[in-house]
C-alpha cells in the first residue's frame, strides 16, 4: 500500500523569465549553463534595436554582437546529466532538453537541445529565420548521447518553431519538440518556445495536502472533459478558457462535495476527437484553453477551495502523426521497432518502447513534470492493461512471448514500478491510480513487495458488474444478486477507485440515466439508489461530469452539457442526492476510514431474494461510528422490515434517497427508532424500519451522551 503520511519539499520552482540586457559583461548563464571560458573576448559594445520579425509575445530584444555565431556552441548538460540520460534515471529532462531562453555573453536568446541519435543534420526552423533548413544547425554532442545543441541569439518567448531533421536514410522530417512547454493551436502543429513561470499562491494546499490524499480519508473524484462541460450559449463552438473554468468550474465543484477533479488529458494533441488520449504534446497543456499559466491559475484556485487536482496521463502510446514522436528522426526511437510490441492493434497508434533508457526517462520526467511545476496531485494512468501483456489484443501469432514464455511485457512492468517508485520518492503526497482491468495481482501494492506500486487501481469489474445488475428490471433481480454481491468476494485485495467514468457514457451505451429501467419515477429512483450503493461501497469514488444530474443524452465531446435539464426536480434531486452523498462520505468516517480494509465491512443480509432487500454495515476505527445500510431493490414498499443491528440502542435515520427533496416518494423514517432484543440477522438485537421503494436507508446509532443529553432535555420539557 503506496502510504501519503506527509508533505513533500521536493517541488523545484522556475526561475523568473530572463529579460534582456544590455551590459556587455560576459557571465554565467542563470539557469545553469556551464560558464564561458576565459578566451572569449567581445570587442566591441552591443547596438540594441528592436527585432522588426519579433511577435509581440517575445520579449528579446535584438543584441549585435559580431562575436556571436549563428548557433552559439552551448550545453546546459552536465557529464553527469549525460550518464542519468544514458542509463535512463534522468528524471528532470524538461530543465535540460527542449527550448530555454538564457542569457549567454550578455545577450538573450533560446537554447534548443533534441535527442535525435540517428540524424545526419538537426537544425531548427522558424518564423525568425524564414523556416530555413540551413540556416541554424544544432551542434551533435561529442558524446554519444544523440542530444543536438545550441543557442540562437535573440530568439525568444513566443517564437514558433520546428527541428528539421535529415534522416541517416535521407528522409527530409519537420518535427515539432518533443519537450516544448506550449504548441500552436491546432490544426497548426508546430512549437511555440514558452516558461512556465507562475507565482503560486497556494501554499497552504500544498503544505496540508497529505491530509487530503491519505489513503484513510474521504477520495471523491468528479471526472471530466474540460472542452465539452460548459460552453457559452452565445458563442456554442468555442471553448471555455482555463481562467473561464476558474470562475465557474471551481465553485461547482466545491458546491457539489467532491474532493477531487480529474481532467482527461489536457496535454496537447492534434485531434480533437480523441478526448484527449493521442498525445503529441506531452510537456504542453492544450493551447485550445490558453497558456500555460492560466491553467496553473485554475489549478491554484482548486486548491484555495481544498479540492485536488488529477490528471489523466498517457504514457501508453502516441499517434503517427508526422510532426508528432513517430520515427522521430528517421527510425523507431521512441517506439519499438518489432510492430508486434510497438503497433496498438485498437488505436492504430505506437508503443513507446519501454525497454530503452532514454525513452524510459522522457516518461517519468514527463510525469514528474507535472507533478512539480503544475502542482497536480495525482495521475491517473490510462491503459495500464495493455501496457501490461504483449498478447493485448492481439491474435495468436501476431504477438512475441517474453523471456520466460509468458504473455507479460516485462519491461512495460519494470518501468511501472521505477515510476510509481520515482513518484512516490519525490511527490509523498500524492496518489497514482491505475486504470486497469485485469486480474493482475499487486497493481496497488508497494514495488518493495512485489508490486506495481499504484495507489489505486479502478474497480472496472465491480463498473459492469453494478451497472447489469441496476439495468434489469426490479422484478428480476433477485436472479442477478450475484452481480450485487460478487465485488465483496476481492474488494480488498487491492485498493480500489469505484468508477462510474466516461467510458460508460459512450459509443452507444447511454447514459447513466438511460440505464435505469422503468418508468420516469423508477429511472430516478434507481440511479438515486444506484449512487447509494456506489458512495457506501468500500473504496474511492469517481463520476463522469453530466451523471451527477441525469443528463439524458449520452456523453457528445463536441457540445457542452444540458445544464437547461436542472430546471426539472427529477434532475435537480439527483444533483442533490450527490450532495448529500458526497457530504455524508467526508463527514461519516465509516464510509472512509477502513475504505480498504475488510475489517471496515460486514454483511447483514445477502440472501433475501424474494424480497430483494440487502443490508451490510461499514465500520470506522471507533465502533460509534458505524452505519447500517439498507437496500431496497424494487418499487414495493416494506413497512415494519425487520434488520439486526450491531448494538443495542436508538438508531436515527441520516440518509434516505426517497427523501421528497430528491424527487423521492418521501417514505422516510423520521424518529429514531429503539432497538428491541429480538435476535435477527445472527444478531441479538433488531429494529424495525420502513424500507422505502427503490430507496437506500442509512441508520447510525445515537452516541451514549448524545441520547443522554436528548432525555434530559426531554424530561425537563415535561
Amino acid at each position: 500500500m503506496a502510504k501519503q503520511t506527509k508533505k513533500t519539499d521536493a517541488e523545484l520552482k522556475e526561475s523568473k523569465p530572463i529579460k534582456a540586457k544590455k551590459e556587455t559583461k560576459p557571465k554565467v548563464d542563470k539557469e545553469g549553463a556551464w560558464p564561458e571560458s576565459e578566451d572569449i573576448k567581445i570587442s566591441k559594445k552591443p547596438v540594441v534595436k528592436k527585432a522588426a520579425s519579433a511577435k509581440k509575445s517575445a520579449t528579446v530584444e535584438i543584441i549585435e554582437n559580431n562575436e556571436l555565431k549563428t548557433v552559439e556552441p552551448y550545453s546546459r548538460f552536465t557529464d553527469f546529466d549525460i550518464d542519468l540520460f544514458k542509463s535512463g534515471k534522468h528524471f528532470k529532462l524538461y530543465e535540460k532538453l527542449g527550448s530555454h531562453v538564457v542569457e549567454h555573453k550578455s545577450v538573450v536568446g533560446t537554447y534548443f537541445a533534441v535527442w535525435a541519435p540517428n540524424a545526419q543534420y538537426v537544425s531548427v526552423i522558424g518564423n525568425f529565420n524564414g523556416w530555413n533548413k540551413g540556416s541554424h544547425t544544432l551542434n551533435y554532442r561529442w558524446d554519444a548521447s544523440g542530444i543536438w545543441e545550441g543557442f540562437i541569439p535573440n530568439v525568444g518567448v513566443g517564437e514558433v518553431y520546428k527541428y528539421y531533421i535529415k534522416s541517416s536514410t535521407g528522409e527530409d522530417l519537420e518535427k515539432a519538440d518533443p519537450f516544448a512547454l506550449r504548441w500552436e493551436l491546432p490544426p497548426n502543429t508546430a512549437s511555440i518556445v514558452a516558461d512556465t513561470y507562475y507565482e503560486w499562491d497556494d501554499k497552504q494546499w500544498m503544505a496540508d495536502r497529505h491530509q487530503y490524499t491519505a489513503l484513510n480519508k474521504p477520495y471523491s473524484v468528479y471526472e471530466m472533459h474540460i472542452g465539452s462541460w460548459a460552453r457559452s450559449p452565445e458563442s456554442p463552438d468555442e471553448f471555455l478558457s482555463y481562467r473561464q473554468l476558474a470562475d465557474t468550474l471551481v465553485p461547482y465543484v466545491k458546491e457539489m462535495g467532491f474532493t477531487h477533479v480529474e481532467f482527461m488529458p489536457i496535454m496537447e494533441h492534434p485531434f480533437y476527437p480523441s478526448w484527449g488520449y493521442q498525445i503529441t504534446g506531452f510537456f504542453a497543456a492544450s493551447s485550445r484553453y490558453g497558456t500555460p499559466q492560466d491553467l496553473m491559475y485554475l489549478v491554484e484556485q482548486f486548491h484555495k477551495d481544498g479540492i485536488g487536482v488529477i490528471l489523466d496521463w498517457v504514457p501508453s502510446h502516441f499517434p503517427g502523426d508526422a510532426h508528432g514522436l513517430y520515427n522521430f528522426d528517421g527510425t523507431h526511437l521512441y517506439e519499438h521497432a518489432d510492430v508486434r510490441k510497438g503497433f496498438h492493434p485498437d488505436w492504430k497508434s505506437y508503443i513507446f518502447n519501454y525497454g530503452r533508457n532514454e525513452v524510459r526517462a522522457f516518461l517519468i520526467s514527463n510525469a514528474l513534470f507535472w507533478l512539480e511545476r503544475y502542482h497536480v496531485d495525482g495521475l491517473r494512468v490510462d491503459a495500464v492493461a495493455s501496457m501490461l501483456y504483449l498478447d493485448y489484443s492481439r491474435n495468436h501469432g501476431e504477438w512475441e512471448p517474453n523471456v520466460f514464455g509468458g504473455n507479460e511485457n516485462l519491461e512495460a512492468i519494470s518501468f511501472l514500478k521505477e515510476f510509481n517508485a520515482t513518484v512516490y520518492s519525490n511527490f509523498p503526497d500524492v496518489q497514482t491510480i491505475a486504470e486497469e482491468s485485469t486480474s493482475f495481482t499487486g497493481v496497488s501494492r508497494p514495488v518493495y513487495t512485489g508490486g506495481l506500486g499504484f495507489g489505486m487501481k479502478w474497480m472496472m469489474g465491480w463498473m459492469h458488474d453494478t451497472i447489469n445488475y441496476f439495468s434489469h428490471d426490479p422484478i428480476y433481480r433477485r436472479y442477478h444478486l450475484n452481480q450485487f454481491t460478487f465485488s465483496l468476494i476481492y474488494a480488498f485485495t487491492e485498493n480500489f477507485m469505484l468508477p462510474f467514468s466516461h467510458d460508460e457514457v459512450v459509443y452507444g451505451k447511454g447514459s447513466m440515466l438511460g440505464k435505469m429501467p422503468g418508468d420516469d419515477w423508477q429511472r430516478f429512483a434507481n440511479l438515486r439508489l444506484m449512487y447509494s450503493y456506489m458512495f457506501t461501497h468500500p473504496g474511492s469514488k469517481l463520476l463522469f461530469m453530466g451523471g451527477e444530474f441525469g443528463q439524458n443524452a449520452e456523453w457528445d465531446y463536441r457540445k457542452s452539457l444540458d445544464w437547461h435539464l436542472l430546471q426539472y426536480e427529477s434532475h435537480q434531486g439527483i444533483k442533490e442526492t450527490v450532495k448529500a452523498l458526497n457530504n455524508l462520505y467526508k463527514t461519516e468516517p465509516a464510509l472512509y476510514e477502513k475504505s480498504f480494509d475488510w475489517t471496515g465491512f460486514e454483511w447483514v443480509d445477502a440472501s433475501n431474494l424474494d424480497d430483494s432487500v440487502i443490508a451490510y454495515i461499514r465500520k470506522g476505527i471507533d465502533t460509534e461510528n458505524d452505519l447500517l445500510i439498507v437496500f431496497n431493490m424494487t418499487p414495493v414498499t416494506h413497512y415494519n422490515y425487520r434488520v439486526g443491528v450491531p448494538a443495542a440502542g436508538e438508531w436515527q435515520e441520516i440518509f434516505n434517497s426517497d427523501h421528497e427533496k430528491y424527487w423521492g416518494s418521501g417514505l422516510i423514517n423520521f424518529d429514531p427508532i429503539a432497538s428491541e432484543p429480538e435476535a435477527w440477522h445472527g444478531r441479538d438485537n433488531s429494529i424495525r424500519i420502513t424500507a422505502p421503494p427503490l430507496g437506500t436507508a442509512i441508520f447510525k446509532k445515537e452516541a451514549t451522551k448524545e441520547l443522554e443529553t436528548k432525555k434530559a432535555k426531554s424530561a425537563r420539557a415535561k
